[in-house]
């Protein structure tokens, strides 16, 4: 799928299940999620798209999160977004804009944290990007990492799931 190639619901009914799920993935990287999902076609229109992207959020278990978290490079590494993350690389680096102008400083602190928060939880941080500045992000990062893994986890799936939700407007050309 070409970067700034949109789609119909229609056009997403239409495509061959491979297609669907490569589509799919663009936006949520859980096999779950997109199971469920595409087990919902077809779709009359965006909203009903939405609906059922929130109701299979609504079923995920950890590991399925945990799978979701996996295809996100880390806030602010670039080499990362660039190498791995190929298929979703213009979405995540225009969702990480603010962290192309921040300070060698900041960038280093980023970086600390994001490491610390990946040995204290297993997983890296996820956080809805898109309109913030890294020194934002940083602090949400700080803020965050106290937190006990139970607490944690809730918190950076809700984070996947507005991230989804932009990526689903993206991909069927919808504002948000």
């Amino acid at each position: 799928m070409a970067d700034q190639m949109t789609m119909t619901p229609d056009d997403f009914n239409s495509l061959p299940e491979a297609a669907a799920r490569d589509a799919l993935a663009r936006c949520c990287e859980s096999r779950r999620w997109m199971d469920q999902v595409l087990a919902r076609r077809p779709f009359g229109s965006f909203d009903e798209v939405l609906a059922a992207a929130d109701e299979a959020f609504s079923t995920l278990e950890p590991g399925d999160w945990l799978e979701a978290f996996s295809h996100h490079p880390k806030i602010g590494d670039l080499d990362s977004l660039r190498a791995k993350f190929a298929s979703t690389a213009d979405w995540a680096s225009g969702e990480q804009a603010g962290v192309s102008m921040a300070r060698d400083t900041t960038l280093a602190a980023l970086a600390e944290a994001n490491r610390a928060y990946e040995e204290k939880f297993g997983y890296i941080f996820i956080v809805y990007a898109t309109g913030k500045s890294a020194d934002q992000m940083l602090a949400l990062l700080e803020q965050r990492l106290p937190h006990d893994p139970e607490e944690e986890l809730p918190a950076a799936a809700t984070e996947q799931m507005k991230i989804t939700h932009l990526r689903l407007h993206k991909l069927f050309g919808e504002g948000m």
